[in-house]
């Protein structure tokens, strides 16, 4: 009988680098408030490492305090188990260095800003960042609704890498991610970013460059118009919520929307909106702008157009007494 003769498969590799890599294995998300705590906690549900960048160690611990206890809330709702919690959680990281991001396929721009063009130049800043620390094959990208993307990319040496990626809400049933492809944006970056967003259960749909793009433009003209209904007295906050949830099969209301969103962030859309095109449609209404000024933001104050409790659920008979007779 012959000897049997057995070898190491490993040999016949092409590269010791042969190793077969997950596309989107890693990916780098460049401020984590509210917003950048959806995406990463979005991404990471998914499987996908996460590394995230705050300007100090404070904002980092207060941001996987909340993420915990985001999580949590799900639990209690029986949406995960407690083994599904460590595991997204091990998935994150926080840093405070672009060099953290060195291993990334993807950095998603999610910082907050509160003008067009305090906005701009800040971004502009963090892509250079980013490129001086990433691979020539890292796509960037940005979250923003204000910015354009070929404006941000301009000073970039790949400027075929950069697209925008618009997660209008974070919310786990939310279908929709808008994907804006530049002027410099090349065709395989945006093939390639289409297959992200169906990694994490998203729909791509394509669209052209303009501030706000689409969900933003007819979002902020939906409540605004409905702030008018309700200051004209046409009808009550109730039902023109009601109208549009059972007449036109809107999952919320245009109030209940709002507070969804979060009224600042509303209130921030449209100052960007309207200082771009100039149009008085896009002019934050009084009734939005005195809600505001109260701090009171929506669902994540427990407070808005709605009165909520501590877990996002509408209380009943709590509608906030917001009706304004003067037109700012």
């Amino acid at each position: 009988m012959s000897e049997i003769i057995t070898e190491s498969i490993e040999q016949y590799r092409l590269s010791e680098n042969a190793t077969p890599r997950m596309k989107f294995s890693k990916v780098g998300v460049v401020g984590c408030g509210t917003t950048g705590q959806g995406i990463t906690l979005m991404i990471a549900s998914r499987g996908i490492e996460v590394v995230f960048l705050e300007l100090n160690q404070k904002l980092i611990d207060e941001a996987f305090q909340e993420m915990s206890e985001q999580l949590d809330e799900k639990i209690n709702h029986w949406g995960m188990t407690q083994n599904d919690k460590k595991l997204i959680l091990s998935r994150i990281k926080g840093t405070l260095d672009y060099a953290d991001f060195a291993e990334c396929d993807l950095v998603i721009d999610s910082i907050l800003s509160k003008t067009r063009e305090f906005s701009k130049d800040i971004r502009r800043g963090v892509f250079k960042q980013i490129e001086d620390h990433v691979s020539r094959n890292t796509i960037i990208a940005t979250n923003s609704t204000s910015s354009v993307i070929t404006e941000l990319s301009s000073d970039l040496k790949y400027k075929d890498r950069c697209v925008s990626l618009h997660f209008s809400t974070t919310a786990p049933d939310a279908q929709i991610v808008e994907v804006v492809k530049g002027l410099y944006s090349s065709e395989e970056v945006c093939e390639n970013i289409r297959k992200f967003a169906k990694l994490i259960n998203k729909i791509p749909v394509p669209v052209e460059e303009s501030p706000g793009l689409i969900s933003v433009r007819l979002g902020v003209s939906l409540i605004s118009e409905a702030c008018s209904l309700l200051m004209e007295g046409v009808g009550s906050m109730e039902d023109i919520d009601f109208v549009m949830k059972k007449g036109l099969g809107m999952p919320l209301g245009p109030f209940e929307m709002a507070d969804k969103i979060g009224l600042e962030r509303v209130v921030r859309w449209m100052d960007d909106l309207y200082n771009e095109f100039g149009d008085r449609k896009y002019k934050p209404s009084p009734i939005i702008k005195k809600l505001v000024r109260a701090k009171h933001f929506g669902r994540k104050t427990c407070e808005g157009f709605y009165k909520y409790d501590d877990l996002g659920y509408k209380l009943k008979d709590q509608t906030q007494k917001v009706v304004c007779t003067h037109v700012e």
